[in-house]
């Protein structure tokens, strides 16, 4: 099964399409007569039947837009290895969320690319620029230029007041056919494991999501933005009823950074680190059942070490949401903004502990222009960075990890041509003792003995 980065619907859900009822909290009470005990309601007629979704989609159709980019890629001949260009190009689709052009797609709908086009509904014609793209969360924010009135919009709901099973509209330009409703139910909340994002929370549904849908929305039936079409699962590459968008929490986040004028998304964090209650780990601390995040490690004087978490602490939630591995406390410390209070519901010794947290920007530097270059000795040739939250979260990895990180090597230093060392490799040890900085590199002598993780695999290099 593969992944694609994009995005069936039964008659059952198209004719409950207007027939709900304002969706209200659920609770544990039994249904009767047909009605819900949170007001959703079952059709009861023939002319309930025959309910249609088209107040929804005249609402909401019309600040969905069509996305058209182009670009020019570097390439080297295979053969005769000359340099050269290639022009890209990407079609996807998008929403505006303000009246004066803000539109918020996919990342990897313009990642790379140069010259951007925007359709509207209505077919007019917009160039737009990229105001912010934030690849960790794969939603970019566009502002249409020559805007000189008041676009449709739609609003975002960021409330998560969605249950599973409601009723959803994916509204999009798949394969480029132009804009297209599909309907079906939200399948799941809360997806962490999906491998699409290690901070990402996804909202499952099985509305026909296609190529031509990312950055496209996903819609209730109030008309409200509530996620952003991101990705399917699928063999095909078509639609198989499994696809994810980005909730609308986050989206509201990068949108809200975009307009305050930042130029990147700037994430805080708890500073612990865990891993999920298995069945096993449940039973050993006396659980009933598998819930919460095991914290395992507390970074020293961060924001959960302050408010008082320690190894051996279970993370059940974050301000009342579920937790349930790290991706989800990712997720939900990294939609508040730096210094915001949160509450952090734990299981300690078996009971319910509620901690009072203030999320931090991640310490440290993560310029990876400030790295040291080492002239002499058995790495010479290598353009090192010293590991350290803010970095390390900044290309993707764990911000707990340790030690030095190879950021370029010269292809005729010794680094590469005498050791083996590539970009990326992160040095752990020198002869068995652990590198902490950059400065423990220099000067290498030969038959120094240097543990290396490359891809996430750990192994020894030795100058000779």
């Amino acid at each position: 099964m593969t992944l694609r980065m994009m995005m069936k619907t039964s008659t059952l859900a198209i004719a409950l399409a207007l027939t709900l009822a304002a969706c209200g909290q659920p609770d544990d009470s039994q249904a009767q007569d047909g009605v819900f005990a949170d007001n959703r309601a079952l059709p009861g007629d023939a002319l309930s039947m025959k309910a249609s979704f088209a107040p929804v989609v005249r609402e909401s159709a019309p600040a969905v837009v069509n996305i058209s980019a182009r670009g020019v890629q570097q390439v080297r001949d295979p053969f005769w290895g000359i340099p050269g260009q290639r022009q890209t190009g990407s079609v996807g689709s998008g929403v505006i969320v303000r009246p004066d052009g803000v539109v918020v797609t996919n990342n990897h709908v313009i990642e790379g690319m140069q010259q951007i086009r925007v359709t509207l509904n209505d077919r007019r014609e917009f160039s737009a620029r990229v105001v912010l793209a934030d690849a960790r969360s794969d939603i970019a924010v566009l502002q249409l230029e020559g805007v000189n009135e008041r676009l449709p919009t739609l609003a975002i709901d960021d409330r998560e007041e969605q249950q599973v099973g409601d009723l959803v509209l994916a509204i999009g330009n798949p394969f480029g056919v132009g804009q297209t409703v599909t309907n079906g139910i939200i399948s799941a909340l809360n997806r962490t494991e999906t491998g699409i994002s290690d901070s990402g929370s996804f909202i499952q549904t099985d509305a026909a999501i296609n190529p031509g849908n990312s950055g496209g929305a996903l819609v209730d039936m109030d008309g409200d933005l509530i996620g952003i079409n991101t990705a399917i699962f699928s063999r095909s590459g078509s639609s198989s009823g499994v696809g994810f968008a980005v909730p609308a929490t986050l989206v509201k986040r990068v949108v809200d950074s975009a307009v305050g004028g930042a130029t990147a998304v700037v994430r805080p964090w708890l500073g612990v680190k865990g891993e999920s209650v298995s069945a096993e780990i449940a039973r050993s601390i006396g659980l009933d059942r598998p819930q919460g995040l095991v914290v395992t490690d507390v970074w020293p004087n961060g924001p959960g070490a302050r408010a008082g978490l320690r190894e051996g602490d279970v993370v059940t939630a974050i301000d009342g949401a579920e937790v349930n591995d790290q991706g989800g406390l990712n997720f939900r410390v990294g939609t508040r903004e730096p210094n915001e209070a949160v509450q952090v519901t734990v299981l300690r010794d078996g009971r319910p502990v509620t901690l009072n947290a203030r999320v931090q920007r991640l310490p440290g530097d993560a310029d990876v222009d400030k790295a040291t270059v080492i002239r002499q000795g058995g790495l010479s040739g290598a353009e090192v960075l010293t590991l350290n939250p803010a970095l390390a979260d900044s290309l993707g990895g764990d911000p707990f990890a340790t030690g030095v990180i190879v950021s370029r090597v010269d292809s005729r230093g010794y680094a590469r041509r005498g050791v083996g060392i590539q970009t990326g490799d992160v040095v752990l040890a020198v002869d068995g003792r652990p590198v902490t900085s950059a400065g423990q590199l220099a000067d290498l002598p030969r038959g120094a003995q240097l543990t290396v993780e490359r891809r996430g695999q750990r192994g020894i290099l030795l100058v000779r």
